[in-house]
């Protein structure tokens, strides 16, 4: 199985103009298609910024709305899956969501954050209940979550347990947790066994400045792509034969003694 080139695109758009970030990432994908990309992964809320406040709700789209339709039609277009962060209206409520779309246009996955971050995402966003949301792309089975999740060890866990291959994260990491993004990632990484390609926001937004620092961090734990603190696309490769042999030779999923752990929960 050829491995999967996974592009991660750093930037914050526009603030509040969906139209807009619908065109950059139509351009994002373009570019990632011509450099062998078979996914593009945007970061979170990247459809309408993140310090959007009230405006949460106005431009809040259900999961097959006009912005997810155009989405699709982007990666037809394109010939490549697309990951993005987005607010997602479903009723009375609003989630802060992740909406993956395959190559074909169809909706392959759609998932909502399940820890939201202080007060802005607790005052405006209903928390997700369901950890583990996972698709096929690529051969690969790739799972969901957003930004402050990975930073769970619990989650990224039920992630390695549920056969979760390349773990996507649409991000909005601010300074100075900087360390997340150098240091965390790679980690969980490296201790579950599987590839997370990590999108980040850049820039001032609001009262938020977000660091950057997107990766693609591989299985043994080193980051496979890494972007600096501005505007950047930046892609590496999900290889399923590298992350067959690393499993195999890092025993930390088979050697666990799960009854020993029950008290943490």
């Amino acid at each position: 199985m050829p491995p999967l080139r996974t592009a991660l695109l750093q930037s914050s758009g526009q603030l509040g103009d969906v139209a807009a970030n619908l065109k950059l990432l139509d351009e994002a994908a373009a570019r990632a298609a011509a450099g062998g990309a078979g996914l593009l992964v945007a970061p979170e809320l990247f459809l309408t910024g993140y310090a959007i406040g009230e405006g949460v709700a106005r431009l809040a789209e259900p999961a097959d709305g006009p912005a997810a339709r155009e989405a699709a039609a982007i990666a037809v277009r394109h010939g490549l899956a697309i990951a993005y962060g987005y607010p997602e209206r479903d009723g009375a409520a609003v989630y802060n969501a992740a909406l993956l779309v395959g190559a074909d246009g169809t909706l392959l996955a759609n998932y909502r954050k399940t820890h939201l971050y202080g007060g802005f995402e607790r005052d405006w966003f209903t928390p997700g209940d369901q950890p583990v949301v996972q698709a096929e792309v690529g051969g690969l089975r790739v799972g969901l979550m957003i930004c402050y999740d990975v930073e769970f060890p619990e989650n990224v866990r039920a992630h390695a347990l549920a056969g979760t291959d390349l773990l996507l994260v649409p991000t909005a990491l601010m300074h100075p947790a900087e360390i997340v993004a150098e240091s965390v990632v790679p980690v969980r990484a490296f201790e579950n066994q599987l590839y997370i390609a990590y999108a980040n926001r850049t820039g001032p937004e609001g009262d938020f400045e977000f660091v950057g620092l997107s990766a693609l961090a591989g299985p043994d734990g080193t980051a496979r792509a890494r972007a600096g603190r501005g505007e950047e696309l930046v892609a590496g490769d999900a290889d399923p034969e590298l992350l067959k042999r690393s499993r195999a030779e890092n025993p930390y999923l088979g050697d666990r003694r799960p009854a020993l752990y029950e008290g943490l929960v």
